[in-house]
């Protein structure tokens, strides 16, 4: 036989042992991909289970973001001799005591920012400037009526704690029933409840009467934290006098707790407006508010 013809026959071998060894693999691979769903829809089961059971849960994850840069004799720009810096840090947490004839259900919100940018020819912009600033805590008790409805009672403090700490700040105290379809979604709807808002001197912040609606979600995909919180008063004095907050944070672990982590918060309210510009509430401009961070994410 030929040389070229041996030649031949190995190449062709070694196509057909090539191809029935990634049909193997692949096979193999699906064969565990089939298992590992398997166990994660068992593992979901026992954590449905253990979400059930009466007790304290308890959970927190955070995020921080930094940025910092320095420029000397760079005559590209105006100012060739600066530094600039930008530092975030958001958390958020939860206590929930879950009984089978009632539940008490805490959580806390907070996220504060700074910023500077120093041009060295200028004096007195050395110092880092709040830029994001939020604290918000809430405590909602109460007294199951049936697996998904109870009556409650609901205490919301906002405020800021950098600049003008409870000037202004929000309580919202109120009484209604809270829906639970799930143990990770709380929707609160209280038609009972006073909105008190607290501010230094005369201004526009005035406290009302109202309703208070408010729809958390609270989950974890794997890796992947989720909370989302959407707070609403609407004042039965004046639309006015109404507000809303919604804050949105999600956490990736990558490696034993840490990775990434994102933060978004909007916010519509026609008294801080009006504050903020010096007009009337009637003459606001009431642009939505917004905030977002991104940053090294960590997961307790």
């Amino acid at each position: 036989m030929k040389k070229s013809s041996i030649l031949l026959i190995l190449i062709l071998i070694s196509f057909s042992f090539q191809a029935q060894t990634e049909e193997e693999l692949k096979k193999e691979l699906s064969e565990k991909k089939s298992s590992i769903s398997k166990l994660q829809g068992e593992a979901n089961g026992i954590q449905a289970k253990l979400d059930a059971l009466p007790g304290w849960r308890k959970g927190a994850f955070g995020t921080v973001g930094a940025s910092l840069s320095g420029f000397n004799n760079w005559y590209a720009r105006t100012a060739p001799d600066a530094s600039a810096g930008n530092i975030g840090i958001t958390l958020n947490g939860f206590a929930n005591l879950i009984q089978d004839k009632f539940f008490w259900r805490n959580s806390a919100n907070v996220n504060l920012g700074w910023v500077k940018l120093d041009d060295k020819t200028i004096q007195g912009d050395e110092d880092f400037e709040a830029a994001t600033d939020v604290f918000t805590i809430t405590s909602l008790y109460g007294r199951n009526l049936s697996k998904t409805w109870a009556v409650s009672g609901l205490a919301e403090y906002r405020t800021t704690i950098i600049d003008n700490f409870n000037n202004p700040g929000y309580l919202d105290i109120g009484a209604g029933l809270t829906w639970t379809p799930t143990s990770h979604l709380v929707v609160v709807m209280h038609p009972g409840n006073y909105n008190f808002v607290f501010s230094n001197g005369n201004s526009v912040f005035e406290s009302s009467l109202g309703a208070k609606i408010v729809a958390d979600y609270t989950n974890q995909y794997g890796d992947l934290s989720v909370k989302s919180n959407l707070s609403v008063f609407q004042s039965y004095e004046s639309s006015d006098l109404s507000n809303w907050t919604w804050t949105n944070s999600f956490g990736y672990t990558l490696y034993k707790g840490i990775g990434l982590g994102l933060e978004v918060g909007l916010r519509g309210n026609r008294q801080e407006a009006a504050n903020f510009q010096g007009v009337a509430l009637s003459d606001a401009d009431n642009k939505t508010q917004s905030y977002w961070l991104f940053g090294i994410n960590y997961s307790l």
